[in-house]
Formats: structure tokens, C-alpha cells, sequence
């Protein structure tokens, strides 16, 4: 500890008055006079002493590491106060502006005030919310498990009757309980409320409570209180201002009243589980809305063909409501594909423009796979592709247009064919020239029986002869498959990860508490943390070694 002079002064409000003698601590004190009455051997009566004493000091506080920060100086403030804060219960919490009459048993607002009471109670109960979450849990993980959205048909061959799952389990299961859509079945969103509202009242009768009392100047008169609390110290020859004003360096709240002093820090780790709880339920609320408020919608367009948004989304639930932009017409003006040096497709891409109902374009992008088109809330992502028709030329006549059909083969490769008839189209055996494509750069052509004819490229103009017939390819037509969607609830989810990953981090900070009292020249110091239970004894041990120690002294006039 530092060393101190104490100059004994005349003046009855301070009876000892501590000074540094180092140039770091500049003190500035601001009195208002009050008067006190003494007895008969020189104390002064309690009845005084409700009178209070303004008083604040603004100071500087250097120490080593000051110094390793280039001389940076952290100013505060104490605030001192006779008046102390009034007391915290929970009948001053929990009261409410109603007559008193009103709060007996018998009437209906004691009714209310009972169930509400009752109510918070059970919601916020603890493992009835580890339930609901273990509910919640369980029910994504069977709704990946059951196939979504699907026909009845498709329930009644997967989960028969006379062959159930687990020996019970039938299609009856899923359809009558919706779990052919379980994100938005009535089971889901009803367990999902019912954690919301848990949720709630934890924060209400828990949490808020919590962050309301650590606000309070909380103070403790008695040393055998403060000797009690995880840490304890005294500090004998020292002073309860200096012991604040070192706290007050090191990033504390400090308040004086009296002899006592409280302090804290890290009080926004309190607030946290308030905005975790506050995220979850954005998530939730999200997911909710998303659920019960969306439009869902696949469509596959040719080049050179046009499709109205409105006819393609479906709405996913009650709370699904079209907007104006349903009535957006989108023109495919180009669909391309990039392809890997091997000819494998690598990205395709379409060329859309989007157009009022005026026929004005309004919007045109060139969309690809995780680049989508985002307008009026609406998003159109780039899913698939195929060929929806060849362009050829038949002994320089047309040209004509074959439509092309997918082929299933094994495997996830695409295979599309088409079927150009020679000879007499109307015989029972009609035959004719067959042209097969896996994508947009190549066509290959086998005559009426079958055999290989050769390969020609779209655009090349290169003509070939099968069985009598010249053939040139002209273009190989592609189609673009969309997915459309609107979610309303993708803002509240991204909002509430964001803020749960944040005060997640909060949460982590340590609320820390400190109480000290001066007991004639020694100053009794005790705190106590909710996390860091090993560093929190540390720096307090490095906090009051900085404590400076008082050095009686006379001083003659």
C-alpha cells in the first residue's frame, strides 16, 4: 500500500480528511453545509443524520499499466449518497395500481391477479421448457424423416397398413396429424407457442427481476456480511474513497454512502439471457411466419417463353397473402449452360426480365445457381434445366421444331430424345430417325434401325444424310427451371441468430460485486462474480495493492 499523511481538521463534518501526497491524485470536493447537533461526549446524535451530503470527486488514477498505454487516464465519477435506495421486495415488485379492495380473494381482480400468478409460475418452470424444446427437437427431426408435401397416394404405398413402421405406424399417422407438413401442422406450431411463452415468462419472472436488482445500490453496513462473500479482505491504515477511486480506474460503478461503498461491473452480462431469450423467440416467430406465410412454386420455362408469377406460387399456409408483385410477368430471354473442359455442365444460367402489366420491363438479371433474383419479395432461384425442343432442317425444308422428352436412365445423369418419322407416318411399323442429347452442345443420331449415324454440334450447319433424308441441326432449345418463393420470415430469423450469436458472446462477461466499509482506519473489502470464480480473487488482490496506506502525521500551525 501506498503511503498517506492524515491532517486532523477542526471542521465537525469531516472529521479526518486524506490527501495523496503524490501529484497522480488531484481530489475535488464540492460540500453543502448541513448543521449537527452533538451530545455530552462529543457525538453527534442520529437523528442529524438524515441530512445529506453531496459530494464528488473527479480524479485521475495512473498506474503501471496507465503508463504502458501512453499515459491514457480513465476519468469517472463517485457518487456519494446518506440517502439510501429504496428497498427491493417482492410485494414492491409485483404491486400494481389497483385499490386495495380489489386485491382480496373475492374479487375478480384478485381472481385474475391469482391466475396470472399461477400462470408465470408454471410457464416458467424449468423443466417443463427442457420438455418443450425436447418436443420441439423431436418433432424437425421426424418431419426429415417423413417425406414433405408429397400426394396421399404416395403416404399410402410408403406407410401401408398391413406393413407399419414400428408396428404402428400407418399413413393414417401422418395425414390425420399433419405431418405430411410438420413445419406448419398444428402439433408443431402449438408446441412452438407453448416454448415461446415459456420463454416469456422466465424473462418476466426471472430474468428482469435479476437485471433490476443488480442495478441497485445495494449496500452492506455490517463487516461480518462483507467477510462472508466469496472474497474478503481487510485493508488496515486505509481509506474507502481511495479503495473507490482504484475500483472506479479499473472500469467499477462506485457509490458511497457513508462508510459504505458498493460497486459492479459487467452488467450487461445480466442482460444477456434476456436478449438470448429475446432471439430465440425471434427465431421462432420467424420460422412461424415462414411456415404459415409463404408461397412456394416450381416452374420450368422454354427459351423465349413468358410465365406470371401469381400462376406459379401457391400459398403454404393461412397467413399466406399474394401481394402486387404476383402480378409480375417474367420473359426467359436466353438460357445457356457453362460446361468443364471433360463436357460436363458446370453452371447454367437464364436471362430474365421482368415486366408490369403495362408489358415495361421493370427488372432484367442474368441469374445462375446461389445467384437468384430478388424483386418485390419475391425470390427466383436457378434449379434446373433441360431441353424442351431440337430445330432442324429437313432436305432444306422448315425448319422444324421436335419436342424433346427426359429418358430415364440409371444414374444422375440427364439424357433427352426426339423422333423424326420417315416414310409413311400413318403405318402401324412407322420407323424413322432418332436424335439423343445429354446437354446443349452435341446431338447424336441413329438411322431407322438403329445404328449409330454420327454427331452434329446445334449452329454448326453441317448437314448429314439418314436413310435418304438430309438432316441439319439448328438449335437445340433449353429450358430453365425455377424455384419461386416468397418467406416473410427470413428477416426475423436472421435478425434473431444474429442476436442470439451476439448476446450469446455478452453472456459471457462477468457481473461482478463489490462491497467495502470503513471501520475506523481499516476498510473491510469483500465481492463476489457469477462467472470467473479464479480470476476474480486475482484482480481483486491486484486492485488493492494499489489501495495507498494512511501515515499518521502531525502538522503543527
Amino acid at each position: 500500500m501506498k503511503a498517506l499523511s492524515t491532517i486532523n481538521s477542526s471542521n465537525p463534518c469531516l472529521p479526518e480528511t486524506h490527501f495523496l501526497k503524490v501529484p497522480i491524485f488531484h481530489p475535488f470536493f464540492r460540500f453543502k453545509p448541513f448543521s449537527h447537533s452533538y451530545n455530552t461526549h462529543g457525538h453527534v446524535h442520529g437523528a442529524k443524520r438524515a441530512h445529506t451530503l453531496p459530494f464528488a470527486i473527479n480524479c485521475k488514477l495512473k498506474n503501471s499499466q496507465d503508463i504502458k498505454n501512453n499515459g491514457k487516464s480513465v476519468p469517472q465519477k463517485i457518487v456519494l449518497s446518506e440517502v439510501s435506495p429504496p428497498p427491493l421486495t417482492e410485494d414492491a415488485e409485483n404491486s400494481e395500481d389497483v385499490p386495495e379492495s380489489s386485491k382480496k380473494k373475492g374479487s375478480p381482480f384478485g381472481v385474475v391477479r391469482m391466475l396470472r400468478r399461477k400462470t408465470l409460475q408454471i410457464l416458467s418452470n424449468l423443466p417443463l421448457a427442457i420438455g418443450e424444446m425436447f418436443t420441439v427437437a423431436s418433432l424437425m427431426a421426424l418431419g426429415t424423416f417423413i417425406d414433405q408435401g408429397e400426394a396421399p397416394e404416395f403416404y399410402f404405398q410408403k406407410y401401408p397398413e398391413d406393413h407399419p413402421v414400428f408396428g404402428f405406424f400407418t399413413w393414417r399417422w401422418v395425414l390425420a396429424l399433419g405431418f405430411d407438413h410438420m413445419f406448419s401442422s398444428p402439433i408443431f406450431l402449438g408446441v412452438l407457442a407453448l416454448l415461446g411463452a415459456s420463454l416469456m415468462a422466465c424473462t418476466y419472472t426471472t430474468q428482469l427481476p435479476l437485471i433490476k436488482v443488480s442495478r441497485r445500490w445495494s449496500f452492506l453496513h455490517s463487516a461480518e456480511a462483507i467477510r462472508k462473500q466469496e472474497f474478503s479482505e481487510s485493508l488496515p491504515r486505509a481509506s474507502i474513497q481511495d479503495v473507490g477511486t482504484i475500483l472506479m480506474g479499473a472500469g467499477y460503478e462506485v457509490f458511497l454512502k457513508g462508510p459504505s461503498l458498493y460497486a459492479f461491473k459487467g452488467l450487461a452480462g445480466r442482460l444477456a439471457p434476456v436478449g438470448v431469450h429475446i432471439a430465440m423467440i425471434l427465431i421462432m416467430a420467424g420460422g412461424t411466419l415462414s411456415a404459415t406465410g409463404s408461397f412456394r412454386g416450381s416452374v420450368t420455362v422454354p427459351q423465349g417463353l413468358n410465365f406470371v408469377v401469381g400462376d406459379v406460387l401457391a400459398p403454404n399456409g393461412f397467413l399466406s397473402s399474394p401481394t402486387e408483385a404476383f402480378n409480375t410477368e417474367i420473359h426467359v430471354n436466353r438460357f445457356y449452360m457453362d460446361y468443364y473442359e471433360s463436357g460436363e455442365v458446370s453452371q447454367f444460367h437464364t436471362d430474365l426480365s421482368l415486366l408490369d402489366m403495362d408489358g415495361k420491363e421493370v427488372m432484367r438479371k442474368t441469374i445462375s445457381v446461389n445467384d437468384p433474383l430478388r424483386y418485390g419479395g419475391i425470390t427466383i432461384y436457378q434449379t434446373d434445366w433441360s431441353i424442351s425442343a431440337l430445330q432442324i432442317l429437313k432436305d432444306n425444308e422448315g425448319p422444324y421444331n421436335l419436342a424433346m422428352a427426359p429418358l430415364q436412365i440409371n444414374g444422375d445423369k440427364k439424357l433427352f430424345g426426339t423422333f423424326l418419322p420417315v416414310g409413311d407416318i400413318n403405318s402401324p411399323d412407322v420407323k424413322g430417325i432418332s436424335m439423343l442429347a445429354r446437354d446443349l452442345q452435341s446431338i447424336v443420331l441413329y438411322d431407322k434401325e438403329g445404328k449409330f449415324a454420327g454427331v452434329r454440334r446445334p449452329n454448326s450447319k453441317l448437314p448429314i444424310n439418314i436413310d435418304g433424308s438430309e438432316i441439319v441441326i439448328v438449335d437445340a432449345i433449353g429450358s430453365s427451371g425455377l424455384d419461386l418463393k416468397t418467406d416473410p420470415g427470413v428477416p426475423l430469423v436472421y435478425a434473431g441468430f444474429g442476436a442470439l450469436m451476439i448476446t450469446t458472446c455478452i453472456s459471457y462477461l462477468s457481473h461482478s460485486q463489490i462491497w467495502a466499509l470503513q471501520d475506523g482506519t481499516t476498510v473491510i473489502v469483500g465481492g463476489k462474480s457469477n462467472r470467473g470464480k479464479m480470476e476474480f480473487p486475482e484482480e481483486m488482490n491486484l486492485l488493492l495493492e494499489k489501495v495507498p496506506e494512511i501515515v499518521e502525521s502531525t502538522l503543527s500551525g
